[in-house]
């Protein structure tokens, strides 16, 4: 369908107007913080406490639907790849950020954000800009996927671990809005693959769109509710962010170069290191801070800046090596 797919191919512009509009125009985007109506239907309370976190949760279902299980079943094949892949993701972000939020003088909350987006796995949008540019797609699937899986344990420790000090840290709250934010719903949309008989195709279709605007609209209400603190912490944290995200692009091609990569895995490792899921960090920060909105203020940026540079990168990288824009595993 032409809007999906305008949605989903207008990831980068569309997220950066969102923010804008978001900035000069707040009230819409702040009908976001009202309480989603999805009930538990074992307890009888909501499940997800407000609007934006649905919408994340449905991200992630989406994004479910359109895991290839062939790809990723190739790529599991070299499982030694994959871990080297998502212990560097892991290694190198939350000790990069927690080095860079060193060197800043940042509100506790703000700090503690800039942590969230560091410890949070590899973005789903890391998948699009790997086929764009030629990597190798299936290693990109199975690293992202794996690392998200991972992230109720490593996400919730990394953070108390590195940012204990800053804030009280609720560690079992945190694994559980990833659970329900994260796993469960790419768990499900996993699941109903087979299920969706001739509708898959369609769905297919329409889910990169659904997942792309789910990104918009939160990263969105993030930049709104914050308006307050954007004039006097957005220069600062758009500096941290800049250099976080050029630092994991290098690092992770060097990692690559260590382990003895190809040169279309050194770029996958690239992409995957440094671009972080910064809307889940968003989506954590404001349902774990909610008194402190501000938290969401650096993966907001995070989110809009690194999808992009990615963008850019991946069509600098198409029109300088078409020879490896070739998709294999």
């Amino acid at each position: 369908m032409p809007v999906f797919r305008l949605l989903a191919n207008g990831l980068a512009p569309l997220t950066l107007l969102g923010t804008l509009l978001a900035f000069f125009f707040p009230a819409p985007f702040l009908v976001l913080k009202l309480p989603a109506s999805l009930p538990d239907m074992l307890g009888g309370v909501a499940l997800y406490g407000s609007l934006f976190q649905l919408m994340f949760a449905l991200t992630m279902f989406s994004l479910g639907l359109v895991l290839e299980y062939r790809d990723l079943g190739e790529t599991l094949r070299r499982p030694k790849r994959i871990l080297l892949g998502v212990a560097t993701q892991y290694l190198v972000m939350p000790l990069l950020a927690f080095a860079l939020v060193g060197l800043a003088d940042l509100p506790p909350a703000v700090a503690l954000g800039f942590l969230i987006v560091g410890a949070a796995p590899g973005a789903m949008a890391s998948n699009v800009i790997v086929y764009l540019a030629g990597g190798a797609l299936a290693f990109s699937i199975a690293m992202t996927t794996v690392a998200t899986f991972l992230s109720p344990l490593l996400t919730p420790t990394l953070v108390q671990w590195l940012g204990g000090k800053l804030l009280h840290i609720d560690t079992t709250v945190m694994m559980i809005n990833i659970l329900k934010m994260v796993v469960a719903p790419l768990a499900l949309g996993m699941f109903l693959q087979r299920y969706l008989g001739p509708l898959r195709e369609t769905i297919r279709d329409m889910a990169p769109g659904v997942a792309a605007l789910a990104i918009i609209l939160i990263c969105s209400y993030a930049v709104a509710a914050n308006k307050a603190f954007i004039g006097s912490l957005a220069p600062a944290i758009l500096v941290l962010v800049v250099v976080l995200n050029a630092l994991g692009y290098l690092l992770g091609y060097g990692a690559g170069r260590l382990f003895g990569f190809d040169l279309r895995h050194r770029i996958t490792l690239a992409i995957e290191i440094g671009m972080q899921n910064a809307g889940m960090g968003v989506a954590l920060a404001l349902a774990q801070f909610q008194d402190t909105p501000e938290a969401a203020l650096p993966g907001a940026l995070f989110a809009v800046w690194c999808i992009l540079t990615a963008a850019g990168a991946a069509s600098w990288l198409r029109r300088r090596a078409p020879a490896t824009a070739a998709v294999n595993p």
